[in-house]
């Protein structure tokens, strides 16, 4: 199993940054694919990005060039930079994790963009 434990949410003004964290409970060079979702209020929950265990990443079309993920295989977590946020970037942004055939999530952690 997987526990996975989001952190750094929270308010900022559009064109501002934040950086989420995602720290997992076992060694992430374990994980087949880590990455975050976001799920707007009334919305479906959509892919922002993922990175394969080989570094590979995939990015949803609205944040490319804004958001990058990375990971620190040492401190078994994965990150999300979040620059030139806007409204729409406004939502529970979740981090995911395949490991074993089987998804895993955190709880989620709060992101609003407002003026």
């Amino acid at each position: 199993q997987v526990q996975l434990v989001e952190s750094g949410g929270g308010y900022v003004q559009p064109g501002g940054s934040l950086t989420l964290s995602c720290a997992a409970s076992r060694s992430i060079n374990s994980i087949d694919l880590m990455g975050w979702y976001r799920q707007a209020p009334g919305k479906q929950r959509d892919l922002v990005a993922v990175i394969h265990r080989f570094g590979i990443t995939n990015y949803a079309d609205s944040v490319k060039g804004r958001f990058t993920i990375s990971r620190d295989n040492a401190k078994n977590t994965v990150y999300l930079q979040m620059n030139s946020l806007n409204p729409e970037d406004t939502a529970v942004y979740y981090c995911y994790a395949v490991y074993e055939r089987r998804d895993y999530w955190g709880q989620g952690t709060q992101v609003t963009v407002s003026s």
